[in-house]
């Protein structure tokens, strides 16, 4: 590594370590976090998976891709936030893992950092990778890893809420008919629509639909059309169109009031299907729509397998067919389902949807979704989302009107 890198790496670490304690991890191999094998033939991969123990699918899958490349694979599993925090460490100390699967915002740190390979380094193919999801991997012109799939936000509604307000939900297409919607509900006795605006990346998370719908670039906190996002939340706080609540929920406690019966709408994601199939009511899913019709971009979530340099580069022969097996469209697809994501190619997506047709509109709102890091972004967008969920949080207390509160939000970013 040279020395710039090294100095990006030094901050990098600074920056993460500030804000991580106290990490447990979960292994399928031997105990430790050691990346080289004294063998040799042991290739290792960290994931942010520790609900998967050795007898799940996700283990049999890497000892099997590791079989096929004729490798031992030790796979360490960490909580997604350590994660990061570990493998900044690792390259510090030179003991990276050859593979690591990481929260797609965070391959832009780590590349900018020079802990990663290039894509030109593994040649590594990823051609058939919709575009939009791989631009969550993309900094400085290169590409770092590919995803493993992806997960995104959609509105979730009850088709009994909807039905006694007299609503059809085809008539539902923009923001103007969607606030229609809801005053519909609430003159019907019933809740509008929940949502998670809290202080923290999932209030910025869930906002991101509305702000990218209306046209607003996040290099531009202040432009009217953030307003005009920010402002729509705003008026259906007023109005009583959804609760005051949504300050403090998280993507989980929004959840839990959306499957109270009670609400016609919620926006939430692919992790929820399994809830909602437990809801005990009839739901169905409309992709977020934009100011003026049609799906907005919703960020994208999901993790990027990755390739962290190493000293010795007759690694990464054997690492890029590790990496090549767990991203093939026969293992995508069992790997997908079990994640609850959508995968990242069209073939795949199609074999999802003739499984399970009720995938469809999950599909169609990862084609529409964009990576937060996306549009060269990369380690400025931590910064920009912090003053973004400041920003809905100040304007829906009531502290600051929407342009006030995005004027400051704008001024504290570009600083």
């Amino acid at each position: 590594m040279n020395r710039s890198a090294g100095r990006r790496l030094t901050a990098a670490v600074l920056t993460v370590v500030a804000v991580t304690s106290g990490a447990t991890a979960c292994s399928s191999g031997a105990s430790g976090t050691s990346t080289k094998g004294s063998d040799g033939g042991t290739f290792t991969v960290w994931d942010p998976y520790p609900q998967f123990d050795k007898s799940s699918a996700w283990a049999k899958l890497l000892d099997g891709c590791g079989a096929k490349a004729g490798v031992k694979v030790k796979r360490t599993a960490f909580d997604t936030g350590d994660l990061t925090n570990k493998a900044l460490l690792a390259a510090q100390q030179g003991n990276s893992a050859d593979v690591l699967i990481v929260d797609n915002p965070v391959v832009s740190t780590l590349a900018e950092a020079g802990v990663l390979t290039s894509t030109d380094d593994t040649r590594l193919d990823v051609s058939t990778v919709d575009h939009n999801l791989i631009a969550a991997g993309q900094s400085g012109g290169k590409t770092y890893g590919t995803p493993i799939g992806a997960n995104t936000l959609a509105l979730y509604y009850n088709k009994a809420v909807l039905k006694a307000a007299g609503v059809d939900i085809s008539s539902v297409e923009d923001w103007k008919s969607l606030t229609a919607a809801l005053a519909k509900v609430k003159g019907a006795g019933k809740k509008g629509i929940t949502f998670s605006a809290i202080g923290t990346e999932e209030g910025s998370f869930q906002f991101l639909p509305w702000y990218w719908g209306s046209g607003a670039q996040l290099t531009a906190l202040d432009s009217d059309k953030a307003v005009s996002a920010l402002s729509l939340w705003k008026n259906w706080l007023d109005k009583g169109y959804a609760p005051n609540s949504v300050i403090n929920n998280t993507q989980t406690t929004s959840w839990q009031e959306f499957a109270t019966g009670d609400y016609a709408f919620a926006e939430n994601g692919t992790w929820q299907l399994a809830n909602a199939a437990k809801a005990g009511f009839d739901y169905g899913v409309i992709p977020v729509p934009a100011a003026t019709g049609g799906d907005a971009a919703a960020p994208t979530g999901g993790e990027f397998v990755t390739v962290p340099v190493q000293d010795d580069t007759g690694r990464y022969a054997t690492t890029q067919k590790l990496v090549s097996c767990l991203s093939s469209s026969q293992n995508l697809l069992a790997t997908d389902t079990t994640l609850s994501y959508v995968a990242p190619t069209a073939e795949v997506q199609d074999k999802q949807v003739a499984a399970d047709p009720g995938l469809k509109p999950w599909v169609d709102a990862v084609h529409a979704a964009k990576g937060r890091t996306s549009d060269d972004l990369g380690t400025k967008y931590p910064k920009i989302s912090e003053q973004l969920w400041k920003a809905v949080q100040s304007t829906l207390s009531g502290s600051a009107s929407p342009k006030d509160a995005l004027t400051a939000a704008q001024s504290a970013a570009a600083k």
